[in-house]
């Protein structure tokens, strides 16, 4: 019998529910709240800006890696404990980083945040597969993506006004306070959820990676995913330097306008949860075609006009198509494998996070942040990537399609030969 150890008690399941969504963006406040002080940090440290930046790809990197191996230390171990220990030393990095003007040292920091928030947010994606089922559960991951895209909201916006008025450390202050706060939250009101613990073999524990990414709707899915969250991230990455040293105007503004960008992931989340049960081809046809021409209108664009509004309002409208497709693809993969959640969600957000830090911050340094052109031209390399992807997921769904309608006149052919 798996007998858990501090189990979930069913009357505090709300509010564990409310703890686990609010942890969910975890991974995009730990990046998001300090994108308005990139340039007062670099100055600040006297280093690059392409040096500080890499504390964002530091981040994706290990989040990313961390999260490759982590899903199956939560399913042999369970979720509640790993969760409150990588709080806890998430918090310690944070005020760390407050407290040293060392680059290396906040890149140091900056891995063990992206290793502790990978443990956290899978544990919190399996605690959804674990507790619920069916369209509940179908509904819950489907929100996945609204919730996350909070961060891209709230966090700026936040991190504008304390880069403003406290200065760059207070955006690591906050992250600190709001894990601590939500570390005590944890220990009263959640517990452990896992239903049964694999055992830990590294042979069995080797043989579901391989099935699942030698799955291949699952694997393209994924650098779907990768590619859609890449379009927000080159723009998390150059976006501030290119509102505070182009345009000339303050954090408060660059935080303003990641603010209206994550509204613009959100919304496109919350059309992906609506159009769920449309058909899959029509609707990323769609998507794409959109998303190309948003990009063509903003390139043309900037020959007439080049000012914080026209530039926010295109991103906007490529950032929603983005989350978008971010939305569909990442619910197909939390939900494919569903025995074995943990090791699904590790894999889904590690290999997108691997793909999202390589491919970022290659784009910036091959097109750096100067001005609005070059962001076109990576949203353009972007979008094309994600054209070819979606060409070849067109060819697998047609030769899936053909071969079930293959399988089925077999079928009733046979059944049919039975009769006579």
């Amino acid at each position: 019998m798996n007998v858990l150890t501090n189990p979930l008690k069913p009357k505090n399941e709300r509010i564990a529910t409310v703890l686990a969504f609010a942890l969910i963006p975890m991974s995009g406040f730990a990046t998001d709240i300090y994108i308005p002080s990139l340039p007062t940090m670099a100055h600040s440290l006297g280093v690059s800006e392409l040096a500080v930046q890499l504390t964002l790809g530091m981040f994706l990197i290990s989040y990313g890696v961390s999260q490759l191996f982590v899903g199956s230390l939560l399913d042999s171990f369970g979720r509640y404990r790993i969760n409150l220990i990588s709080l806890f030393v998430f918090a310690l990095a944070s005020i760390i980083i407050a407290n040293t003007v060392n680059i290396y040292l906040i890149y140091a920091m900056r891995i063990v945040h992206g290793i502790t928030v990978g443990a956290i947010v899978v544990s919190k994606r399996a605690y959804f597969i674990d507790v619920y089922s069916g369209d509940r559960l179908k509904n819950y991951l489907s929100m996945f993506s609204i919730i996350w895209a909070t961060a891209p909201i709230v966090a700026p916006f936040v991190g504008g006004y304390l880069q403003t008025f406290f200065g760059w450390q207070a955006n690591f202050y906050f992250l600190a306070a709001f894990a601590l706060f939500i570390l005590v939250l944890e220990i009263i009101f959640s517990g452990e959820t896992i239903n049964q613990r694999m055992v830990f073999s590294l042979k069995k524990i080797v043989s579901v990676y391989v099935n699942m990414i030698g799955t291949t709707s699952f694997t393209l899915a994924i650098i779907m995913l990768g590619l859609s969250y890449s379009m927000i991230m080159v723009y998390n990455m150059t976006g501030p330097f290119i509102i505070e040293h182009e345009l000339g105007l303050s954090p408060i503004i660059a935080g303003y306008s990641s603010l209206v960008l994550g509204g613009a992931v959100m919304l496109g989340g919350l059309f992906g949860k609506v159009t769920i049960n449309s058909p899959f081809i029509k609707k990323l046809s769609i998507n794409v075609a959109l998303q190309f021409g948003f990009c063509l209108a903003m390139f043309g664009s900037l020959f007439f006009v080049a000012n914080l509004y026209s530039i926010i309002f295109f991103a906007f409208c490529i950032h929603a198509t983005s989350g978008y497709t971010f939305n569909i693809f990442f619910t197909f993969c939390l939900s494919r494998f569903p025995k074995n959640a943990g090791i699904a969600s590790g894999l889904t957000g590690g290999i997108n996070y691997i793909i999202v830090s390589f491919l970022s911050y290659g784009i910036i340094t091959a097109i750096p942040a100067k001005d609005a052109l070059n962001l076109v031209y990576s949203y353009a390399v972007l979008i094309g990537l994600s054209f070819l992807v979606i060409i070849i997921i067109f060819k697998q769904y047609s030769k899936h399609t053909s071969n079930y309608r293959l399988n089925k006149e077999k079928a009733t052919n046979s059944n049919s030969s039975r009769l006579f």
